[in-house]
């Protein structure tokens, strides 16, 4: 089967990177539409491919797919050889639910620290809510940690779906220079190693450049 994917800035766009990373782990060949964000003709572009005007979308032989929590179990369905999501049942429960939560949660962190690949600098002071969501994304990485039943220094030992979701987590914690514990920051560092994403790291600071 041939993918599309259409995406944002990969300097900018969080979601974009999530529904890229969670090919990369199906081990999909696809081609790929780049559509600059916060342009006058961004809406118009993005309507051409679906009627949410949002990115990530992924055209597939069964239509095309909105949202990177779609895709990303789609994909699953599709290339059950991947193995997307842990093996183990609880840790596989687990995995869905922690991304879930990132899916539709979190709202001050993201409002706070906008996804940006070239920042490098801390805010003047992280509010409340802010530092209550760093807290609990740390919990909830321990939790993931805990319940792996594979080796490896991802989520749950080997790369899955959950890695894909919380990457863009991680370039935040980063970026924003966040003092997290140890596990936490052994974990961003996991991301930084990680070849699927240091090629979208290059590809996004390339924007910039050019």
């Amino acid at each position: 089967m041939s993918y599309h994917l259409i995406i944002g800035d990969k300097l900018y766009s969080s979601w974009s990177l999530r529904g890229a990373l969670a090919l990369e782990l199906a081990g999909a060949p696809y081609e790929e539409t780049l559509v600059r964000l916060n342009q006058p003709d961004t809406r118009q572009r993005l309507l051409a491919f679906s009627a949410t005007a949002k990115v990530p979308l992924l055209k597939t032989g069964h239509g095309m797919i909105a949202d990177s929590l779609a895709i990303a179990e789609y994909l699953n369905e599709q290339h059950p050889e991947a193995r997307l999501w842990p093996e183990d049942v609880a840790a596989r429960a687990l995995a869905r639910s922690a991304c879930a939560q990132m899916h539709s949660g979190f709202f001050a962190l993201r409002g706070a620290m906008p996804f940006d690949l070239s920042r490098d600098a801390a805010l003047e002071n992280i509010p409340l809510d802010v530092q209550v969501e760093i807290d609990r994304i740390v919990a909830l990485w321990s939790e993931c940690r805990l319940a792996a039943k594979d080796s490896g220094p991802f989520l749950f030992g080997r790369a899955t779906l959950a890695d894909a979701f919380f990457a863009p987590v991680a370039v935040r914690l980063r970026t924003y220079r966040v003092a997290v514990p140890a596990e936490a920051a052994a974990y961003i560092e996991t991301i930084y190693q990680w070849p699927a994403f240091q090629a979208w790291l290059r590809a996004g600071l390339a924007e910039r450049e050019g």
